[in-house]
């Protein structure tokens, strides 16, 4: 089975933001991020959760592990979605047909691929906080 571990990040919130994405899958470690201009920290929990699924096959199941209660408790214990509802369709349509097992995880305490994908996630929003200031 397939792990994908993601954080989300947003300095201010709502501000510059960033997202990042750790795939392991047998002898492979995949470390992916990205990043947006102008969002929330729930926006980019949801958009690395979105975004590690694009890179799995629909047939191969996964287990996902986040810090972020509200992407987890959204999915396993369906808690109201008031808003974020692009995003949300587009899990939606990430996780059809698929098996998935949610796990939520403390964060920042000491679990190895969330503390990376945490770095990952504030490395992307600093980054483009800085090409804002550049501007």
């Amino acid at each position: 089975m397939i792990e994908i571990y993601t954080d989300g990040a947003c300095l201010n919130n709502p501000g510059p933001g960033g997202w990042g994405v750790i795939i392991l899958k047998k002898d492979k470690k995949i470390v992916f991020g990205g990043n947006e201009i102008e969002t929330t920290n729930n926006r980019m929990e949801l958009t690395a959760v979105i975004e590690g699924l694009k890179q799995i096959s629909k047939e191969t199941p996964v287990k996902i592990f986040s810090d972020s209660a509200y992407v987890i408790n959204t999915m396993t214990k369906n808690w109201k979605r008031k808003k974020n509802n692009d995003l949300w369709d587009a899990l939606d349509n990430q996780v059809l047909s698929r098996i998935i097992e949610w796990n939520w995880v403390k964060g920042h305490a000491g679990n190895l691929f969330n503390e990376e994908a945490d770095k990952i996630a504030y490395s992307e929003a600093l980054k483009i906080q800085k090409q804002i200031e550049e501007n």
